[in-house]
């Protein structure tokens, strides 16, 4: 994960897998493209805009707090 790990993980290949749904289908319900979410669902980004985080919540029907949630502390 890079020198400045963020301490936060993203659920969301859990969630969209409990869905059914593809990445490329949330990239096209949200207006946020593949490799960005791909990014996200990763653990690489650094930030996440509001208005994103809420488009991703709105199409998958969750909170926040079932998309990103504290990862546990490094063994």
């Amino acid at each position: 994960m890079g020198d400045e790990e963020s301490g936060v993980h993203c659920r969301l290949d859990e969630l969209l897998a409990e869905r059914g749904m593809t990445v490329v289908r949330l990239s096209e319900l949200v207006g946020v493209s593949v490799v960005n979410l791909s990014i996200l669902k990763n653990d690489r980004a650094k930030a996440i805009r509001y208005s994103t985080l809420v488009a991703i919540c709105r199409a998958l029907e969750c909170e926040i707090g079932d998309l990103l949630v504290l990862a546990p502390p490094a063994a």
